[in-house]
């Protein structure tokens, strides 16, 4: 596990999807650490993990659990991270913070490597990792936007139930089990919002994701509008979001549509810029059936785009279905990623 100038990383929240799946990452990435510390809550410590072969402790996540932490990935709520990500920063930590406690914190740099890491150099000691759904849905339109100016992005998301935690995908099967057995689908955990109102998963589409605002929108969908604004520097971007649950396991889907500022764009065009984009995997070959899936996502950390076509009514107009495994690029593999950047440019001492 010592590696030459290996650096001593901190997982908080490392017993959740979100924090095995930093774990697996860091391993699969080879990150250079010196010294890894697994935190959770108090009721996880003691529990034993594994991280390269080696046996390690879990640790109840405090103040002084980050003396001599060069780099801290947090995913453990964003009431934890508010406690604890400054105290990790007063001792020298730099925090990926994987909640939407900070990214809206005009002092603090909301960052997807592929669209704006060069904001990393203005970081205070916490960078703030976006919305999984934000995230695959600019790493795809950034591209676009360098090239050809972007005007409108209105997008509907299709959502993985594992977004809303370990909880809910078991609730879903077990939905999904009593309806084909003809029993009555108990429903405890979905939507997560500001009532004690469920409604059953399994074979159904909720169209509400996190509590709704006064606007009508949910706060899913706004942090969807405003961080992807305020990620690409866009601040006068239309954006509009409609953010919906359905009964996948993992893997986030977009429908995507958006209008240019360039006139005499063809999807042809558009699909040639994709396919070269850094993090993009262009499959888009309707002739052959040919187009991203949910299922054929899960366990890689790309962003999968297809359907490109132009709309019919508005010549600026396109339209094109983004998916993304959403504990990878949409939270552990673009925190991961972060920190190999911070590394890249010397940010790390």
């Amino acid at each position: 596990m010592p590696q030459e100038r290996g650096f001593h990383v901190a997982v908080v929240g490392a017993t959740g999807a979100v924090g095995q799946q930093m774990i697996k990452t860091l391993e699969s990435r080879d990150f250079p650490i010196s010294k890894i510390s697994l935190l959770s809550s108090a009721r996880s410590a003691g529990k034993k993990a594994v991280f390269n072969g080696q046996e390690v402790t879990i640790e109840e996540a405090k103040p002084e659990s980050f003396e001599g932490v060069d780099i801290a990935l947090f995913s453990a709520g964003g009431s934890i991270s508010k406690v604890l990500a400054p105290e990790a920063v007063k001792r020298g930590a730099i925090v990926v913070d994987n909640t939407s406690a900070f990214r809206m914190d005009q002092d603090i740099p909301l960052v997807v490597p592929e669209v704006n890491a060069d904001d990393l150099k203005n970081h205070n000691g916490i960078i703030a990792n976006p919305n999984c759904s934000t995230i695959q849905m600019v790493v795809a339109l950034e591209p676009l936007r360098q090239k050809f100016g972007l005007k409108k992005v209105i997008v509907s998301t299709y959502q993985a139930v594992s977004g809303a935690g370990a909880a809910a995908v078991s609730e879903m099967e077990e939905q999904t089990r009593a309806i084909l057995e003809g029993k009555e689908a108990e429903a405890k955990i979905l939507p997560v919002g500001s009532l004690d109102k469920h409604y059953q998963i399994a074979f159904n589409a909720i169209p509400q994701i996190d509590k709704f605002e006064e606007n009508g929108f949910t706060f899913e969908e706004m942090k969807m509008i405003n961080e992807t604004k305020k990620i690409m520097h866009h601040p006068e971007l239309e954006v509009a979001a409609t953010c919906v649950r359905l009964p996948v396991g993992t893997g986030h889907s977009e429908s995507v549509y958006f209008e240019l500022d360039t006139d005499g764009v063809s999807a042809a065009d558009i699909k040639t810029l994709l396919a070269e984009a850094p993090g993009v995997v262009l499959q888009d070959d309707p002739s052959q059936q040919i187009y991203p899936m949910p299922a054929y996502c899960v366990g890689k950390n790309d962003v999968f785009v297809g359907r490109i076509r132009k709309d019919l009514d508005n010549e600026k107009g396109f339209h094109m279905w983004v998916v993304s495994d959403n504990l990878l690029k949409g939270a552990a593999w673009n925190s991961v990623q972060i920190a190999e950047t911070l590394i890249e440019l010397g940010l790390v001492k």
